[in-house]
């Protein structure tokens, strides 16, 4: 009797659960890191299924760790599918960092922590040569490039991570679980280098809510426009689907164009066109393409481009903007291809030279790279290539970009297919900014 008596005693204890133990849905996960735009400070923003608290312990890379901590908030964000799931979004700046400094964190609360993870703070100033990988319509299914992308940037080789338009293919689907699962499968990217994005029509679902909530960019205009500073280059990034989604609002096509004339008019005042030289913008679908795909880009009366006369106002179209601004450089994605133009504006050609295009040329440069890998595979070209298309191709890739400094700047184009090629190499040489550089 009494060993029986024994035996139910353990086997009562053995059963119970061990209450110690976290639910799943307390662990921090789809942690990215992203620059706020204001000189010593990043943000982390992380992703729980139960509200938590949002603590980030962190220290200088070789100190000790988790010396300093901050605190931020977790707001919900619902998503519109059929189940209503509900995430938590944790966000925590994190400020007075030692530019160009290297930091190790972590981010959760006592009720679970992420992996321990780094980051290096921007540098301060204009006199150093910034190194980015850009690309747009990343998917994940198909992702061709994200495992040189992963590798890539543990080795240190970019400052920034520049994601132009379209996540996950769709980042909604299976109420917003593919979403989830993209966010894990970037966090070898986006939590060691700032990943900075812009919208996508594959964003679009319920208002685009899903970028809306995932991303933490500068501004508050949550994520879909806006502006920072790094080395000597100003950097704007903007929606195109504001032209496509009015049932969104026709007024964001203006609130958007006030906002990029007032902003290009301050990057242009002498005093700050002399620091930052250098004026890029960001955007996902382009003004010109030569695709066969009867995409926005392929029309000569672009919306993007001339915008819109079937509005009432007419909505104003960008091309002629970022002209009159002295824009240098547009970088574009959409198309599943690479695609780099001459200097182009109205359609015609301004290079520099016959024999040096590049070299102070006398209109915008167009990059087109929207060929990272996703489950819609590549687009195709038109046969014959138009008259201001200088190089395209088909492969999987994306592009290398550093700005040296005030006068050079140089991209490159990886192939994936090609276990990682160069394939296509331009410098761009301007040793005059600003429409002054057109005349």
């Amino acid at each position: 009797m009494g060993c029986l008596w024994m035996f139910w005693v353990f086997f009562c204890f053995a059963a119970a659960p061990v209450l110690s133990v976290p639910p799943v849905g307390l662990q921090p996960e789809q942690v990215h890191v992203s620059y706020t735009g204001v000189p010593q400070s990043m943000i982390i923003t992380w992703t729980t299924f139960n509200k938590t608290e949002s603590w980030v312990e962190y220290g200088v890379w070789g100190g000790k760790l988790f010396q300093l901590t901050a605190q931020g908030s977790c707001t919900l964000f619902k998503d519109g599918g059929d189940e209503g799931r509900k995430l938590y979004m944790h966000r925590v700046t994190l400020t007075h960092l030692k530019p160009g400094t290297a930091y190790v964190y972590h981010c959760g609360s006592n009720d679970g922590w992420s992996d321990i993870l780094f980051f290096t703070a921007i540098k301060e100033g204009s006199e150093w040569s910034p190194k980015f990988a850009l690309f747009g319509d990343l998917g994940n299914d198909n992702p061709q490039s994200l495992a040189r992308l992963q590798k890539e940037t543990q080795l240190g080789m970019y400052d920034v991570i520049l994601h132009i338009g379209d996540f996950a293919y769709d980042m909604d689907e299976d109420n917003a679980r593919i979403g989830d699962e993209f966010m894990r499968q970037i966090q070898s990217i986006a939590a060691y280098v700032p990943y900075m994005t812009s919208p996508g029509n594959h964003e679009n679902a319920y208002n685009f809510s899903n970028y809306r909530n995932r991303f933490s960019m500068p501004g508050d205009t949550e994520s879909l426009w806006y502006s920072w500073n790094i080395g000597p280059a100003h950097i704007i990034s903007f929606s195109t689907e504001v032209y496509f989604y009015l049932e969104y609002g026709l007024d964001l096509i203006f609130k958007q164009y006030s906002w990029l004339e007032k902003d290009l008019e301050e990057a242009n005042k002498p005093e700050n066109r002399r620091v930052r030289p250098w004026i890029i913008t960001m955007a996902h679908r382009p003004m010109y393409c030569s695709n066969d795909d009867k995409d926005d880009c392929t029309k000569f009366e672009s919306y993007v481009r001339v915008g819109r006369n079937d509005t009432m106002p007419v909505a104003p179209g960008l091309e002629k903007l970022f002209y009159d601004y002295g824009v240098d450089l547009e970088l574009w994605a959409h198309e599943h291809t690479y695609e780099r133009l001459w200097p182009v504006y109205g359609f015609q050609v301004f290079n520099g030279s016959m024999e040096h295009p590049y070299v102070n040329p006398r209109a915008p440069v167009h990059i087109i790279t929207g060929s990272a890998g996703c489950r819609e595979k590549h687009d195709g070209f038109i046969p014959a290539p138009r008259d201001w298309s200088a190089f395209r191709s088909t492969d999987y890739g994306y592009t290398r970009m550093q700005i040296l400094n005030s006068t050079h700047l140089y991209l490159e184009q990886v192939s994936d297919d090609q276990n990682g090629r160069v394939i296509d190499i331009m410098w761009l040489v301007k040793e005059q900014h600003g429409t002054a550089a057109w005349k």
